[in-house]
């Protein structure tokens, strides 16, 4: 007589998180760990193996006034070890692909809640023509015209601009853009970019409208 062999199946349930702003509505990143970390840490470009800039770099004259926030387009990263691919594809890409000298921020911030060093503070960036000398350039790492970053990557952005006014990179009475508010982008997405016009210094000034990403 045959015996029955009970099946056990493990069901995960992910729950959708989402964001209601003026009559929008935006998905949260279900893998969301909405653990914050205690303090910012910054990754220097040895860690996540930079190559080299392809020449030598623009100082940056501090304090700048300006920070310009964007989004990589990417795929988003939740983990170090993979933020730091997606940071070397970028850079490759950017040089490779798009001739610059380096990759283009002066700082990215990934979905683990790390920051990690672009050109830094002391190297103009290559993110946005007629302002690069005037602004530090801060990308997230993935793609957010419908889906909202994670809190602590957000946070990570923020307090990455704190560490730029306590260093006097930037000043405090800094003016806050989205990309797409400078240049004929969707950059940084439309998610975020609902996100970062409830910060502190954003400005709804803008120089160019959005068609394209």
């Amino acid at each position: 007589m045959n015996q029955r062999i009970p099946l056990t199946c493990r069901v995960t349930h992910i729950y959708l998180r989402y964001v209601t702003h003026v009559g929008i509505t935006f998905v949260l990143d279900p893998s969301v760990n909405l653990t914050l970390p205690p303090k910012l840490k910054i990754i220097p470009r040895s860690e996540w193996l930079a190559q080299p800039p392809i020449e030598q770099l623009s100082p940056l004259v501090l304090p700048v006034p300006f920070v310009v926030i964007s989004h990589t387009a990417t795929d988003n990263c939740s983990e170090q070890a993979i933020c730091k691919i997606r940071i070397r594809d970028l850079q490759t890409f950017q040089i490779e692909g798009k001739g610059l000298w380096d990759i283009a921020y002066n700082f990215l911030v990934g979905g683990d809640g790390y920051a990690y060093e672009g050109r830094g503070w002391t190297y103009e960036g290559a993110h946005t023509f007629g302002l690069n000398s005037k602004s530090i350039g801060i990308s997230f790492i993935g793609t957010f015209h419908k889906i909202k970053p994670p809190p602590y990557q957000i946070l990570a952005a923020k307090q990455l601009i704190e560490k730029g006014i306590e260093s006097g990179a930037i000043p405090p009475n800094y003016k806050l853009f989205g990309e797409k508010q400078l240049a004929d982008t969707l950059s940084p997405g439309a998610a975020l970019y609902e996100e970062i016009k409830t910060w502190n210094n954003w400005t709804n000034e803008t120089l160019f409208p959005s068609s394209k990403d």
